[in-house]
């Protein structure tokens, strides 16, 4: 019926609109699903496989760099997977995970990601910058590239990259990665990202300070299969009243897992967080712009605006 057309298409946008993105298209083609840049946190890499994939499609997972010209370590539809993990090397590359004196480290033993034969695509230097070039990758172990990542193997050789060297914190005496931290937060039902720095601190010599960005409506009400890019967020200082405890919550969550001295010593509430074009969260431009400090290079961020909230919340 020609009269009943304009209530149908009504009714079905309607329909449409309370439906998550994924659910709105038709995704019967896909075979599998491809993931590089930021580290996986293991409540995001579970909604994707279970939610979008079904529990069917598989996530490869692939970690290189720029001065690496591909991958270092990748996955590949042949080989078994894990939640966030990389079941190989890519082809060709010499791998390996080293402790502080240079030696392999055993199984679930964290250490830092190396290169130790050339390979096709290596960056020869720096443009006129030939000290630092050798200072940022080879002056650590003789001949051998420093990635600058902290890795993981477990005791089935699946290896997992645990978030930047550089940006490890020493706390109370213990070597924490950011991720660690990170992944936790996020696990909260309403903490849809996290970055988490370290700040001088008199008594622990370093603090956590973690920054989130949290979903609109914090209420138990919300959907446990929204999208959580897609989930409005609320700038600093404008969390709803009934849930200013969330900081309390998000605290006490990682001190159940990692122990008190270990949990943040200040969370703020952020829109966006400061993250290059390729997803990479800028942890350096969080902490220098926290502390006051010249951030540094910024061309690379993708919008300049998200470290005002994060200058903002330095007198908080």
């Amino acid at each position: 019926d020609k009269e009943d057309l304009p209530q149908r298409r009504k009714d079905a946008k309607e329909e449409q609109s309370y439906k998550s993105p994924h659910e709105r298209h038709d995704l019967s083609s896909l075979r599998l699903f491809a993931s590089t840049g930021e580290p996986w946190n293991p409540a995001p890499w579970w909604w994707l496989f279970e939610k979008v994939g079904n529990s069917k499609l598989p996530i490869i997972n692939y970690s290189g760099g720029t001065e690496i010209a591909g991958g270092i370590l990748m996955g590949n539809p042949l080989l078994p997977i894990k939640p966030c993990s990389f079941p190989a090397p890519c082809p060709g590359m010499d791998v390996d995970i080293l402790d502080e004196q240079g030696k392999p480290v055993g199984p679930n033993e964290v250490g830092e990601l190396v290169i130790k034969q050339p390979w096709i695509g290596m960056a020869r230097g720096f443009w006129q910058e030939r000290e630092r070039y050798l200072e940022t990758y080879w002056r650590r172990f003789k001949n051998i590239w420093v990635h600058g990542d902290w890795a993981m193997r477990d005791k089935d050789g699946h290896w997992f990259i645990l978030g930047r060297s550089d940006d490890t914190l020493k706390v109370a005496g213990k070597r924490v990665g950011p991720a660690e931290v990170e992944s936790i937060l996020v696990s909260h039902r309403d903490v849809i990202e996290a970055a988490v720095i370290g700040v001088p601190d008199e008594v622990k010599g370093t603090a956590m300070v973690a920054f989130c960005v949290v979903s609109a409506d914090l209420s138990t009400q919300r959907r446990s299969d929204a999208v959580p890019e897609q989930a409005e967020t609320r700038p600093v200082g404008s969390v709803p009243a009934k849930n200013r405890n969330l900081e309390s919550e998000l605290k006490i969550l990682v001190a159940k897992d990692m122990g008190k001295p270990l949990a943040p010593s200040k969370i703020h509430f952020v829109s966006a967080l400061p993250k290059t074009r390729n997803a990479k969260v800028m942890r350096r431009v969080i902490r220098a712009t926290y502390l006051g400090e010249d951030p540094g290079d910024l061309t690379s961020l993708e919008d300049p605006r998200s470290i005002d909230e994060i200058s903002n919340a330095r007198g908080q």
